[in-house]
């Protein structure tokens, strides 16, 4: 196999299966697994984040998880630096990367090498935007950034006030992902031949698949572990950062939700976050999309994979 620049990617909406299918892939063709997820970059939040286990893992090297503490903030270009290093590190073993994940932002910034926006903070603008309710920044950025608008979480204020920013400095954001190419950095850039494998289900049962997944993590623990992080240092407002689960798991905790409420908000919002990812997906008309329920088409998959190897 000529594998010297070959990188699979396997992506999709949040409870497709993912991770187990990741593993499956790389136990076929001694891979080793890269993490693209914007929250298990973070130590200490594994239940919240559906972080894999090392049971699950069953022996494969995954990296990029639990590398951040999550009172600091992680960028993509922190994320992009860190990838890259890892494929190449990977390649030069003899082994194949295979990013899995479902932040479609930092795929994106590793596998099309664009160009990411450099604003530094406008502290009078964060000020002055610090005032507005969520609300009100969510209908500043449409006006601003329409596409933007469309996948960022419009709960969460931080996010929303970063978008303007880049938005209010640049124009859109999107206008910097779709093609800028690098022409320097080499060293943290490859030119990769690669191939990506979407995980999709049918609506109604993604929805279920959410539901179960939140009720089985509250019940081992993700209340405790959301504790947990705010008695390390983890402040409740950066809890609502961290977002979902975070975000509501710690206002129930503060006594501003029911646990019935709680619940019902983290189910809805993963939703629209399941939603969000797909809008974000469906721009790239490069990706084969998979029913993870149907074994013939896991084999099929499996056959494209060894052929884009050979």
């Amino acid at each position: 196999m000529n594998i010297l620049n070959k990188v699979i990617i396997i992506l999709g909406q949040t409870s497709t299966g993912k991770s187990d299918f990741a593993v499956q892939i790389a136990q076929k063709i001694d891979g080793e697994i890269i993490s693209a997820d914007s929250r298990q970059v973070y130590k200490g939040m594994n239940l919240g984040t559906g972080k894999i286990t090392k049971k699950e893992m069953s022996g494969i090297p995954h990296h990029l998880l639990d590398i951040v503490n999550p009172k600091k903030v992680f960028s993509v270009n922190d994320y992009k630096k860190l990838a890259n290093k890892k494929i190449k590190d990977i390649l030069a073993r003899g082994k194949i990367p295979i990013i899995c994940g479902g932040t479609g932002f930092y795929i994106d910034a590793v596998v099309n090498k664009t160009i990411l926006p450099e604003v530094e903070p406008n502290l009078e603008l964060r000020k002055n935007l610090s005032k507005k309710s969520k609300e009100q920044l969510f209908e500043m950025l449409k006006k601003l950034d329409p596409a933007r608008a469309k996948t960022i979480d419009k709960n969460n204020p931080i996010r929303l006030i970063r978008a303007i920013e880049i938005a209010k400095a640049l124009g859109s954001v999107p206008l910097l992902r779709q093609g800028l190419k690098s022409s320097h950095n080499s060293d943290l850039l490859l030119d990769y031949d690669i191939i990506k494998i979407g995980l999709t289900l049918p609506n109604e049962i993604l929805k279920k698949k959410i539901y179960t997944r939140l009720i089985a993590r509250i019940k081992k623990g993700m209340l405790r572990e959301i504790k947990n992080l705010h008695k390390s240092g983890v402040s409740w407002k950066r809890m609502e950062a961290l977002g979902l689960e975070y975000r509501y798991g710690a206002l129930y905790l503060q006594g501003k939700l029911t646990k019935k409420e709680m619940i019902q908000k983290i189910n809805t919002e993963t939703w629209h976050y399941a939603k969000r990812q797909m809008t974000w997906f469906k721009r790239d008309k490069d990706i084969v999309w998979l029913d993870i329920r149907k074994i013939n088409q896991k084999s099929i998959a499996l056959k494209d994979v060894k052929n884009f190897l050979k």
